[in-house]
């Protein structure tokens, strides 16, 4: 299985950048791991927020194969302690699942056809964080379920 973090916006910021770099490269000792950064559309600053949704969702859905399992962040989304993120992870390599995609959506969420698609909808917590602050935390929390997966010393009960 490969994981794919996508997130709509600017490259990483420095303040977070080393240890999105630093997490990220951990996954890869247990899956391949990618970022896949995807701009806003050019017109973005002048588009009112439903029609950049619908605009960032076009580029989403056409970066998206068919079987690509897809988990949409979202406040509202179901949350999951570390291990239930770890049987998370675990059930999707079980499954064969080919690629595990987590998207960050845009600054005004995502849209109705983005949210549709996905086949889980995950909350890091219901407080809403910036967009860089979820990119490190989604890279370490993934990291945490992956040494949980092991039963290595990184997480603590």
């Amino acid at each position: 299985m490969k994981l794919q973090f996508w997130s709509i916006g600017k490259n990483h910021d420095d303040y977070v950048k080393k240890g999105i770099e630093d997490f990220s490269k951990r996954i890869n000792n247990y899956f391949p791991v990618e970022w896949i950064i995807i701009p806003p559309p050019k017109n973005s600053a002048s588009l009112p927020g439903s029609d950049l949704k619908k605009q960032e969702a076009k580029l989403v859905l056409s970066k998206l194969g068919k079987e690509d399992f897809l988990v949409l962040l979202d406040e509202r989304g179901k949350e999951l302690s570390s291990e239930g993120l770890s049987e998370f992870v675990a059930r999707r390599s079980v499954d064969n699942t080919r690629l595990l995609v987590f998207l960050i959506g845009g600054a005004f969420g995502v849209s109705e056809d983005v949210k549709q698609r996905a086949q889980f909808m995950w909350s890091l917590s219901r407080l809403v964080f910036p967009h860089m602050l979820v990119r490190l935390i989604l890279a370490e929390q993934v990291y945490r379920a992956c040494s949980i997966l092991r039963n290595e010393k990184y997480h603590h009960t």
